[in-house]
């Protein structure tokens, strides 16, 4: 794994900090190395800390990392790139022909968070499967139309790892390490870990909707499941009751008595919502991120976004 045999010990890896990455993202790739060299009595892994100058980066909790070096400068048998809020803000020239000078260097790359975009942006991601943080799949989806992109926790595809973030990339770690060492010694790291069992890479990043809205009525759950699947092309709430065998009076109902809200509001608040990524996460033009959310003119989504949140679509990139 990550670029050479594994019986070729330490393997090296590289963490390329980008401004406002994920801390426990970050962490969670080093921990399971550190505990896999521990449990070992063996130097298994090393790892060191990049930026693309070498200065220092600050992360999305506004805590300040020194990194060990430049990225230029780092010799490493695999690089992960580690990003989190806007990362299309820090893509570039720079960042894009480093990424492909690894690549042709015959290194492993990988990310973790929105890191995918880095690589995306490369074009180092055509041909293999990739994945990246839940908020933003759609987004990605958007901007990369003709990658393979999946919802899972991870997707290790050759020497291409991609991970969503948050606690995942202990997962994909664990995993990693159970590949390169054998399922005792990758057990014993998520023991150390309190990681009471170790996903699966198919496994799915976000709680079922049960869990994430406390409902557990099974027509509500699955008229929501329906709006989260069409919140760029929205179906009307007469084909949305049909599809769930229930009457719009008994649909409206549903909403009011549990959600207090009627199903017409919640669906806008998730295209609105699914909107305000889109700002943060890409460039796309106000329009096509209107068009995106299943607004048919500017005009109107302007509109609908500065009456939920106060601001208008172009603020939200200030």
């Amino acid at each position: 794994m990550f670029g050479h045999n594994s019986q070729s010990k330490p393997q090296r890896i590289g963490f390329l900090l980008l401004p406002e990455f994920s801390m426990i993202a970050f962490t969670a790739c080093i921990e399971p190395l550190r505990a896999a060299n521990r449990l070992s009595r063996e130097p298994l892994y090393e790892w060191t800390t990049l930026s693309l100058d070498g200065l220092p980066v600050t992360a999305s909790n506004r805590v300040k990392l020194t990194p060990d070096g430049a990225l230029r400068a780092s010799d490493c048998d695999a690089v992960f790139v580690c990003a989190s809020l806007r990362p299309v803000k820090y893509l570039g020239n720079p960042l894009r022909n480093e990424i492909r000078s690894l690549v042709r260097r015959g290194k492993a790359i990988g990310a973790v968070c929105t890191g995918s975009f880095a690589l995306a942006d490369a074009g180092v991601l055509t041909g293999y499967r990739c994945t990246i943080h839940w908020e933003d799949v759609e987004t990605f989806k958007e901007v990369f139309p003709n990658l393979d992109i999946t919802a899972t926790l991870f997707e290790i595809d050759r020497n291409r790892y991609t991970c969503s973030g948050g606690t995942a990339p202990l997962d994909m770690m664990i995993y990693s390490i159970k590949l390169d060492h054998g399922s005792t010694l990758a057990l014993n790291v998520a023991e150390q870990m309190l990681h009471n069992f170790v996903r699966e890479p198919q496994d799915n990043q976000r709680m079922a909707i049960e869990y994430r809205t406390g409902i557990t009525h099974p027509k509500l759950l699955a008229a929501i499941g329906y709006m989260e699947a069409h919140t760029e092309n929205p179906i009307s709430l007469e084909r949305l009751a049909s599809e769930i065998d229930i009457s719009v009076r008994q649909l409206e109902r549903l909403f009011q008595s549990q959600l207090s809200t009627t199903p017409a509001r919640y669906y806008l608040n998730l295209r609105l919502n699914r909107a305000r990524q889109f700002l943060r996460r890409t460039t796309m033009s106000i329009l096509e991120v209107g068009f995106a959310a299943g607004f048919n003119s500017s005009s109107h989504f302007s509109q609908a976004y500065k009456k939920h949140f106060g601001h208008s679509p172009n603020a939200e990139r200030l």
